[in-house]
């Protein structure tokens, strides 16, 4: 009878064990296919927004080439910042074609106007913009091994030059070129509203009056607010040409190409593309 007893409590234990273990069992099987779920929801989502983006960028690419098809049939100089409508397939776009003489060439630009770059537009001290600027001509007039200034390729070159870090580099990336061998002044009918502040000491609403006079059509436009010594009001056939691209979740693409008249591409293109680039730009939300 006391191995009987023995007996039924060993098969109570063993039962209750194997009861354990078949539950840790579900949940651990519970934890796999959620994760799992989680894991192909995720890998769905990601899939979803490649394809929006890839689909974006194809329609911001024929926005740009039927806007270019539209210049080129015009054959007139461009000497300011245009901005267009495009519809293609159903979804429309804003286009805007921008001569590159509207930035702020790092190439060209004297050291007075960096120094105003660094300090409007990259919120330095005065003598720590003063020094910066003359940092960065320093580094373009460095000679390579056949006597030539190297200059900066891109850009993102303006990295290279000691004390321009990442954070100060976005801040300036927007209102700068280096695609560009003149003399290094700005378009002021060309140049975005932050180039002009630039050229206007720091003083915003001056230059975003310029810009809705401009925007608007007007002729004549009173500049004298800008610093002349750093005008040029000369046209060029380089332009960068932009499309903002509508996306889900009130989000825009914006895709630019950089584009020189005065070359074919190998494929006969009327025009060459030498910088491309696509950056998503946020739609900033207003508290209700």
């Amino acid at each position: 009878m006391i191995e009987c007893r023995h007996g039924k409590r060993r098969n109570k234990k063993q039962s209750g064990m194997a009861l354990i273990a078949v539950l840790w069992m579900v949940a651990a099987l519970t934890i796999i296919v959620s994760g799992l779920t989680r894991s192909i929801r995720e890998e769905a989502r990601m899939m979803t927004l490649s394809r929006q983006n890839v689909q974006a960028q194809a329609l911001g690419d024929a926005a740009i080439q039927l806007a270019l098809q539209a210049l080129m049939a015009s054959n007139t100089p461009i000497g300011r910042t245009k901005q267009a409508q495009i519809t293609y397939h159903g979804v429309n776009m804003q286009v805007q074609a921008m001569p590159l003489n509207g930035l702020i060439d790092i190439n060209g630009a004297p050291v007075a106007l960096l120094a105003k770059l660094f300090s409007v537009a990259g919120d330095l001290p005065q003598d720590a913009a003063q020094m910066l600027a003359q940092a960065t001509v320093e580094m373009r007039e460095r000679r390579d091994p056949r006597g030539f200034p190297q200059r900066f390729e891109s850009e993102e070159d303006l990295l290279k030059v000691p004390g321009v870090d990442y954070t100060l580099y976005a801040r300036l990336s927007p209102l700068i070129t280096a695609d560009l061998r003149g003399r290094g002044l700005v378009n002021p009918m060309a140049a975005p509203a932050d180039v002009l502040t630039v050229l206007a000491g720091g003083n915003a609403a001056a230059a975003m009056r310029i810009v809705a006079d401009r925007d608007a059509g007007a002729e004549g436009i009173d500049t004298t607010v800008l610093d002349a010594a750093f005008l040029d009001n000369s046209t060029i056939r380089r332009l960068r040409v932009q499309a903002r691209v509508p996306m889900p979740d009130g989000v825009w693409l914006r895709v630019s190409r950089s584009v020189d008249f005065n070359a074919r591409s190998k494929d006969g293109v009327p025009w060459h593309t030498f910088r491309t680039s696509s950056s998503v730009e946020p739609v900033i939300r207003k508290n209700s």
